[in-house]
């Protein structure tokens, strides 16, 4: 089994995931407002913060990409073919078997609001499609 990696594809699948990250969790966007008030993190919490959490999030975007793509490649050399579709599948295990079982566990003991246990799962689910889906579509 050998695997095969696009470099472009994981730093397309990079971008695209800074890109979802942005308009999902900013201020102006689908549903950062909604996100600091269920969190009740302030703008001046952010601001106090500094580049901090923003250092957290380009690094596990990073790493995201770079598991999509390994996991990618397992599967396409596995099934003996590429597609966007077996993409997909990976993203949606991933996020099912990983993302979404360790934030529900972990809101839940915490009792975080089940709104943003949604908002930050489905944010999860858009995010994972997203990044899967220019390395289903750029892996070669």
């Amino acid at each position: 089994m050998e695997l095969s990696i696009s470099w472009w594809a994981v730093v397309v699948a990079i971008v695209v995931g800074l890109a979802i990250a942005w308009v999902w969790y900013s201020d102006w966007g689908l549903l950062g407002p909604a996100w600091r008030k269920l969190t009740r993190v302030t703008k001046e919490d952010s601001a106090k913060a500094g580049k901090g959490p923003f250092a957290i999030l380009v690094i596990s975007i990073i790493a995201t990409g770079l598991a999509l793509a390994v996991a990618c490649s397992i599967v396409s050399a596995f099934f003996g073919g590429e597609s966007v579709w077996l993409a997909l599948v990976v993203g949606v295990v991933a996020w099912l078997g990983f993302s979404l079982s360790t934030l529900a566990q972990h809101n839940g003991f915490e009792q975080k609001p089940a709104r943003l246990t949604a908002i930050n799962s489905a944010y999860q689910l858009v995010l994972f499609l997203g990044m899967a889906t220019p390395i289903g579509l750029l892996q070669q």
